[in-house]
């Protein structure tokens, strides 16, 4: 027999039995549910944590900062699943549109544009979701005639409690 035949035949039967492996296939990979905000009756509370102004006293930025308000809202999400722009906006703007947003495994990074009194409002929304909570930081920048008059920023927590109720 051939020499160089003999050398190769021991790879060859090494090679054939390489592919019986003992060990089992790895199982594929599993995701994760995705964490989607659930529609229903939520209670929003907006925490007041910055007041700016061109002409703001520190009286006037301490009296801000005692703001706290909570609203329980029937809360609607959008199929994508971002919430119902108007309860994020609150009462810091109206007409709101999303320029940007993004909810994806918990986490929500929305900004919004919107009309507020006679000038506009940019709101931005970023923190993390479950199903049923959503703890958020928000900034708004308000403009009138293309300058900024005041910008606040605020905790948003919401706590879904429960379906909405019947209209009736």
């Amino acid at each position: 027999m051939d020499r160089s035949l003999l050398a190769a035949l021991p790879l060859a039967i090494m090679l054939g039995l390489g592919g019986c492996s003992s060990e089992p296939t790895p199982a594929p990979a599993v995701e994760d549910a995705p964490i989607v905000m659930q529609p229903g009756e939520w209670i929003l509370t907006r925490k007041t944590t910055g007041y700016n102004t061109p002409s703001v006293t520190p009286e006037e930025y301490q009296e801000a900062l005692r703001q706290v308000r909570e609203d329980k809202i029937c809360l609607a999400i959008a199929p994508d699943g971002v919430p119902d722009i108007a309860a994020l906006a609150g009462a810091e703007g109206t007409d709101c549109t999303y320029k940007d947003k993004l909810a994806r495994n918990g986490r929500l990074i929305v900004t919004l544009a919107c009309k507020a009194g006679r000038g506009t409002s940019e709101i931005m929304a970023e923190g993390n979701y479950t199903a049923d909570t959503m703890t958020l930081g928000t900034t708004m920048t308000k403009m009138q005639g293309g300058q900024p008059v005041l910008r606040t920023t605020h905790d948003l927590t919401g706590e879904r409690v429960g379906d909405c109720p019947a209209p009736g």
